[in-house]
């Protein structure tokens, strides 16, 4: 009993999902923006990312607890496709 406590207790701390957008370069095709995407998956932390071919863009969503849109960043670029995160 004890047990569900605490893990009710861990997750009221859980941070609010954030989304941040990656101007993602060198996408040309269906097969790269199936690479961005698992790439962006690997990292710990992502909860969904959706990859735009026409805008050369991906939204990620999430936990700022475990990574930062500059690790996103990373992670594409270390995939071979360069990215920067938006500025609007």
């Amino acid at each position: 009993m004890m047990a569900v406590g605490l893990l009710a207790t861990s997750t009221a701390f859980a941070a609010e999902p954030q989304t941040a957008i990656l101007d993602v370069k060198n996408m040309q095709c269906q097969m790269c923006s199936i690479t961005v995407k698992k790439a962006l998956q690997k990292v710990r932390g992502v909860e969904d990312a959706k990859i735009d071919l026409d805008r050369k863009n991906a939204t990620v969503k999430f936990d700022p607890d475990k990574t930062s849109p500059d690790a996103l960043a990373a992670a594409t670029t270390k995939a071979g496709f360069p990215s920067t995160v938006h500025k609007e």
